[in-house]
């Protein structure tokens, strides 16, 4: 679709079409990792105590699950659609990654069609959350335990940075990989 521009910079659109362009964006990029990649390539390790390809996708997707559903106020993807239980993974189903030990980080065993599924989810769970967001909506406040106390539209920036470093981590690691 054609945007209007001023000098590169598109004019024009709302927080909501910018927010959601970028969603779609890391969809589009852990799909370019997962692709011609088998099972077990998400599970190599380009180091010894380097994060798997499987765990970087699964994890970026948890933290933009887990983090939409809570200013959105619904039960996160993983769960609501089962993907916890086909997962199958020896974590609590609220586990995001977070944390993790070297240990657990080769624990996370997904396959690349699941992985790709749940991708997908998150992101039309995401897109359907932002659709209907005022620019005036960015500015709630969603989490006092800060200061200062985080905005919305500084928690889904937040998400934003977080899955696009991953997503870049996951193609560095697949280029090692060959």
């Amino acid at each position: 679709m054609w945007q209007p521009s001023i000098g590169g910079i598109v004019v024009g659109m709302t927080p909501a079409e910018l927010l959601i362009d970028t969603f779609g964006r890391i969809r589009d990029g852990v799909h370019r990792v997962l692709a011609d990649l088998d099972d077990d390539a998400l599970t190599a390790r380009p180091g010894p105590d380097a994060n798997t390809i499987g765990w970087l996708v699964w994890h970026l997707l948890r933290v933009q699950d887990d983090h939409v559903a809570e200013v959105a106020g619904t039960e996160q993807v993983w769960t609501s659609q089962g993907y916890a239980g086909r997962a199958g993974l020896p974590f609590d189903d609220g586990a995001t990654g977070y944390g993790q030990s070297v240990d657990e980080v080769g624990q996370v065993r997904v396959g690349v069609a699941l992985l790709g599924e749940y991708a997908d989810a998150v992101t039309d769970a995401t897109v359907a959350y932002l659709a209907d967001l005022g620019a005036d909506d960015l500015d709630r406040v969603v989490d006092d335990a800060w200061d200062p106390p985080v905005t919305l539209g500084v928690r889904l920036v937040s998400v934003i940075g977080d899955d696009l470093q991953h997503v870049g981590q996951a193609a560095y690691a697949k280029g090692l990989l060959g």
